[in-house]
């Protein structure tokens, strides 16, 4: 039972480390929260079993306890791998369009979340040079330019020429990007449509496109760093859900 009091402490102090982490890069709107909570619920287990708590409490409150947390892990173990199963998506050559989905435009450019998105828009568009792209993404109150926007201007920096280029600005999450997207073109179910964002996004965005055509919708999986994956994975999971549901 000390072996897993130390791992009850190790997770509470791992997560309350992590939720600082998050806090300081602005990784998420909130989402260090998550971690926050985290913290406190390892926190919580390792109080309960240091100081004996658990056989005071009455067996039916502790079993479904015990129901909620199994419950909870195995439906993020289910988003996790629906998650994974996109995480390497390359998408399939000769797309119609590919829809970059919006993320935080900082003053200087795109913040790292949205470069590694429209890099990957980058290289799918030199190889497909017939392809046409949609940036999308509105003005946040803590932002100078729309996603949009800010989009197209890296993209054309980057040598993509403008007429090939598309301009969504005025959604405001991940489905106004797509719904938004698929109103400026005239989409058929013939048609090829890559969902371009980040690998750990890519499954919830290619599902929720498919509620919006009947076109053959794949996935373009961008990099994320490293230290940016558990928040945005545990994250992912919430947002999956919502959408679901």
């Amino acid at each position: 039972m000390r072996k897993l009091r130390l791992v009850y402490a190790l997770f509470a102090i791992l997560s309350a480390l992590y939720s600082i982490a998050v806090y300081m890069v602005g990784s998420g709107t909130f989402s260090f929260i998550i971690w926050v909570f985290a913290a406190i619920f390892w926190g919580f287990l390792y109080l309960m079993d240091k100081k004996k708590l658990w056989p005071k409490v009455p067996k039916a409150i502790r079993l479904v306890f015990r129901i909620i947390v199994a419950t909870g892990i195995g439906i993020f173990i289910i988003c996790q791998g629906c998650i994974l199963t996109q995480f390497f998506s390359k998408g399939e050559n000769g797309a119609d369009y590919i829809i970059v989905l919006g993320a935080q435009m900082k003053d200087w450019g795109p913040s790292v979340v949205y470069k590694a998105r429209l890099d990957s828009a980058v290289d799918y568009l030199n190889s497909n040079p017939d392809t046409k792209v949609i940036v999308t993404g509105g003005q946040g109150v803590n932002e100078s330019i729309s996603e949009g926007e800010g989009g197209k201007i890296y993209l054309i920096e980057q040598g993509i020429s403008e007429d090939r280029i598309i301009v969504e600005s005025e959604s405001r999450d991940t489905n106004q990007n797509i719904s938004n997207a698929m109103n400026l073109v005239e989409v058929s179910a013939d048609m090829k449509i890559g969902i371009v964002t980040n690998n750990f996004h890519v499954f919830r965005g290619v599902m929720i496109a498919k509620r919006y055509t009947d076109a053959d919708v794949t996935g373009i999986a961008a990099f994320t760093e490293y230290q940016y994956l558990p928040n945005n994975m545990v994250r992912e999971t919430f947002g999956i859900l919502k959408d679901i549901f």
